[in-house]
């Protein structure tokens, strides 16, 4: 474990990063032999370790550290029938890790492609109350909801096994690339279409999970860009969650038999702008701890977005269609307290912060891990150690954050 966080952090040093995120733990490493992971407790070919354990140990790696976001987690078993039972395991396993009845410990990313209730494309229907109601009763865990919008897309991921599988759905053309690489990378074209079954059970269940997640401080407003849709097109996703009317409007012109599989019909709930404001800017920025964003006040990065509409004029009347306009273009935005753009109109140039992560190991451990690395390097790369760190003067305006930390068992 001690190397394993040694490694870690010698990571978020090398490539400037600043939180681990988790993608198809070991599935992807499968997929590169022509195998398949698709449960938490299947073993990874050749390396006598578990999708379970990679998560469970990454997590005490990520508490060793002190590192700022919790561990960020995309799932084994996406995009496949039943695939919500697998998100429930995974949120539990790290459950009795919690020390704090405050602080998360795990992220589930764009919950919408992990929350499919069914045995197969026939039956299947949405998780979301199931994983909402895990949600509601357990602080360890935020979410975001990865919402898909009907139209034309193109996904993209580390998940290569799913991008593969994606390309034998669609027929669609794919791209992959997995070599000299620590994960595999997948693109491949795709539509979604409101008369397809699936496609709309997968629009209800994001919805589903922002509106029944009672705390909007654990649910985060994602489109996963560009896989769900890209990301203009949150002005009609943040319609949907703040009026019934809107959801109704889409709900009539969606496949049929899907809309009688959903729950959302019966959901009445309608964000507020202040909860809007929660899960788009303020919850996020609290889950990275960057204390300086997500907020008005003093010593906040000024970091502000204004926008042309009467509040008292959207509520109580639910205008969506107005807010909606409204949302699109900023009557100002302003970065770093200059103004940027104005009705749309780019004003300002304004280079913004890299934020990245320094942790403090001990001198021994780090030592044998970076010897260790350096003939993995020697041995299987075609670059030199020192070739692959990113330098910090590559980075404009690097924020190196010090997780001030030593790692311990």
């Amino acid at each position: 474990m001690e190397e394993c966080a040694a490694y870690v952090s010698w990571m978020l040093e090398a490539t400037r990063g600043y939180a681990i995120k988790i993608v198809d733990p070991g599935g992807v490493e499968a997929w590169g032999w022509g195998r398949y992971i698709t449960r938490l407790d299947d073993e990874v070919p050749d390396f006598d370790v578990t999708p379970r354990e990679i998560i469970v140990g990454l997590c005490k790696v990520n508490k060793m550290l002190n590192l700022p976001h919790p561990i960020h987690v995309h799932t084994v078993n996406l995009g496949n029938p039943g695939n919500y039972q697998t998100t429930l395991e995974t949120m539990d396993s790290v459950r009795n890790l919690s020390t704090s009845e405050v602080e998360p410990l795990i992220h589930i990313t764009h919950t919408q492609f992990t929350g499919f209730k069914g045995s197969s494309w026939l039956n299947m229907s949405s998780g979301a109350p199931e994983i909402a109601d895990y949600v509601n009763k357990n602080n360890h865990v935020t979410l975001d909801m990865g919402q898909i919008d009907f139209g034309d897309t193109t996904t993209m991921t580390a998940d290569g096994p799913f991008q593969f599988l994606l390309h034998q759905l669609s027929n669609n053309k794919w791209v992959n690339c997995d070599v000299e690489a620590e994960t595999g990378a997948g693109i491949v074209p795709f539509r979604y279409k409101k008369s397809n079954y699936v496609n709309a059970i997968q629009w209800g269940i994001g919805l589903e999970l922002a509106l029944l997640v009672n705390d909007p401080w654990r649910i985060f407003m994602t489109t996963d860009h560009p896989n769900g849709a890209p990301f203009v097109k949150y002005p009609k996703v943040i319609s949907w969650l703040v009026s019934k009317k809107a959801r109704e409007k889409r709900m009539s012109k969606i496949n049929k038999d899907a809309k009688r599989r959903l729950d959302l019909p019966a959901i009445d709930r309608e964000y507020t702008l202040y909860e809007l404001a929660i899960i788009t800017r303020a919850a996020t920025a609290k889950s990275l701890k960057l204390n300086d964003k997500g907020h008005l006040g003093l010593g906040a990065d000024a970091d502000v977005a204004i926008y042309d509409f009467d509040p008292s004029k959207s509520y109580p009347e639910r205008d969506y269609i107005e807010l909606r306009k409204s949302l699109k273009n900023t009557s100002w935005t302003i970065k770093g307290g200059s103004i940027v753009s104005e009705n749309g109109e780019i004003k300002n140039s304004n280079y913004g912060k890299t934020y990245w992560i320094k942790s403090i190991v001990p001198d021994d451990v780090k030592n044998s891990m970076l010897t260790n690395i350096e003939n993995k390097f020697n041995d299987y790369y075609t670059i030199e150690l020192g070739n692959y760190m990113i330098r910090e003067d590559y980075i404009t305006n690097p924020q190196m954050i010090e997780a001030n930390s030593e790692v311990s068992t």
